[in-house]
């Protein structure tokens, strides 16, 4: 019974997804994902080529996100997905593209 709660409680994840990600689609793709889910946050640019992913909401679909991610369908080339898991803040709407 103490499973469910786990699945269902709020995490915030934190992915560097390195590869062939940037101008390609990918913010736009993860965006849509993420909102499909029901997640918040946001999916930004990095300057060494890099896209950093930010999403709160349940694990379980914060871990659906990063399966995607890591999924091989996204637009562009995925080569690694790096992922850190913490506590949420709470302070993020909606999910934007920076």
């Amino acid at each position: 019974m103490g499973n469910e709660s786990h699945d269902t409680e709020a995490v915030r994840l934190t992915a560097w997804v390195h590869g062939l990600v940037q101008g390609v689609g990918f913010r736009w793709w993860t965006r849509s994902r993420a909102l499909e889910l029901g997640l918040v946050g946001r999916a930004t640019n990095l300057a060494d080529g890099r896209v950093e992913v930010v999403a709160e909401g349940p694990k379980d679909a914060c871990e659906r996100l990063l399966a995607a991610l890591r999924s091989g369908n996204t637009p562009g080339r995925v080569d690694h997905v790096a992922e850190r898991w913490s506590e949420p803040k709470g302070n993020l709407t909606g999910f934007v593209e920076r």
